[in-house]
């Protein structure tokens, strides 16, 4: 089964589970907002799309961050302590797969692949 981490209210979220919903696709949904994320799934989602990538440096939260907070911000592991203490700057959706893979960002050209190598 898939698991979708990210947060309920954001749109992008809204739009992705719209779209699983619409096809279908049996899946979890982990809200970092409500049932928070720990050190060890942070570092395995860094492990495999890498820290630059999932950190979100465009939304609100990182924008709210004082800038000595965002300079601090300069390799994996000062990401995997900002992002467990502040959830909102992990980019979403994350889609991931019980076989390991993931699956950052929404978009239907990249879902559809993703959801049909499943079972």
């Amino acid at each position: 089964m898939l698991t979708m981490y990210g947060i309920k209210n954001c749109d992008t979220i809204r739009k992705a589970r719209k779209y699983l919903e619409a096809h279908g696709v049996a899946y979890q949904f982990h809200d970092y907002r409500a049932e928070g994320v720990d050190a060890a799934l942070v570092q395995k989602f860094i492990a495999a799309l890498g820290w630059e990538v999932l950190l979100n440096t465009r939304g609100t939260t990182w924008r709210k961050l004082s800038d000595e907070q965002r300079n601090a911000v300069n390799n994996a592991d000062s990401a995997l302590a900002l992002m467990v203490e502040q959830p909102a700057t992990i980019k979403r959706p994350l889609l991931c797969g019980a076989d390991g893979s993931m699956l950052l960002g929404f978009s239907e050209s990249t879902y559809t692949p993703f959801i049909q190598e499943k079972p």
